[in-house]
């Protein structure tokens, strides 16, 4: 079972955007990320949702989707997330949250797949724009972004080819590749 939400947590850049998201949903992920692992137990992480399109309108240009997609500025008017999920680390509770927001991330991401949503995990922002266009405060730096939505893309996993490439690319139908490494040369022993 696991092993299938991990397959079906791809990063999905166009979406279904009039299927919506409805506020409880976002609330039952950031549970799920409330109930993960935080170093020393320090729970510095922090949500804010959008679910309506006029906030929305405002993250969507704060945000860069695909940097090996050379020539593909993001997803169409029609193609974009119907919500975000903005993870904020509060420097007043920690300077330094290691890798909490990563954590936090895959258990919203896997709980979104389990819900039949797909998303992407988005660390490519314009911070500084995006704090101003939401008036967040100082103290929370902008960790990372999730676009949520129904996926209106294909994704296929697939084995690395004999270029050594590990570059994911759009074929001639628009679908989606990912190449992944093989099990045998991840794992390695000394």
């Amino acid at each position: 079972m696991i092993e299938e939400l991990i397959k079906k947590n791809r990063s999905t850049r166009r979406f279904v955007q009039s299927e919506t998201i409805s506020i409880e949903t976002l609330k039952w992920l950031v549970g799920l990320a409330r109930l993960s692992p935080s170093g020393a137990n320090l729970q510095p992480l922090k949500y804010l949702l959008s679910n309506e399109k006029q906030k929305n309108d405002r993250i969507f240009p704060c945000l860069y989707w695909a940097g090996y997609l050379k020539d593909w500025d993001g997803p169409d008017e029609n193609e974009r997330p119907a919500a975000y999920i903005i993870i904020l680390d509060d420097t007043q509770i920690s300077k330094d949250p290691g890798c909490d927001h990563g954590i936090a991330a895959q258990s919203i991401m896997l709980g979104a797949a389990e819900k039949r949503l797909s998303g992407c995990m988005i660390g490519s922002i314009n911070r500084e724009k995006l704090q101003e266009e939401l008036n967040i405060p100082a103290r929370y730096h902008i960790s990372l972004v999730l676009a949520l939505g129904t996926a209106k893309e294909k994704i296929i996993l697939e084995e690395i080819g004999t270029d050594g490439s590990i570059k994911y690319y759009r074929d001639e139908n628009n679908v989606h590749h990912v190449p992944k490494r093989s099990l045998d040369e991840i794992i390695v022993s000394f």
